[in-house]
């Protein structure tokens, strides 16, 4: 038997993920600082790192991971935060999950396999160079 979930609960998580999309790093640091999880995750097993990484937010990325949070959680389609922001062009973070831990080797498609994908042979030197 599943238990119907709290709706506040629902309701702060669902504020903290939204957070997590705008970058709102100082407002994710203060949660997480409180107790919300570092890998709290949505319904398609998004955490707060793959949200913020694929809308763009570095602040927000590198607040996390250094509150926890695991820069290589694949979501539930095998999809890490690094190959999202591989994908969307985000170099700062990119930058900022490689800092964090982040290996370009994990997921499918791994950061690897995706900058080959769209020919960023930048990213995969600086991937071989780290």
């Amino acid at each position: 038997m599943s238990e119907t979930p709290d709706p506040e609960v629902v309701e702060l998580a669902s504020k903290v993920f939204d957070l997590a999309r705008t970058g709102d790093a100082a407002a994710l640091a203060a949660y997480l600082d409180a107790g919300v999880p570092a890998n709290l995750t949505n319904d398609r097993g998004d955490t707060l790192v793959m949200l913020a990484a694929y809308h763009g937010h570095a602040d927000a990325v590198t607040a996390l991971l250094e509150r926890g949070a695991d820069a290589d959680r694949a979501n539930d389609r095998g999809q890490t935060p690094l190959a999202g922001a591989v994908f969307k062009g985000a170099d700062a973070v990119i930058r900022a999950l490689l800092a964090g831990g982040a290996n370009p080797e994990s997921g499918t498609p791994s950061a690897v396999d995706t900058a080959r994908m769209f020919g960023k042979t930048e990213l995969l030197e600086l991937f071989t160079t780290r």
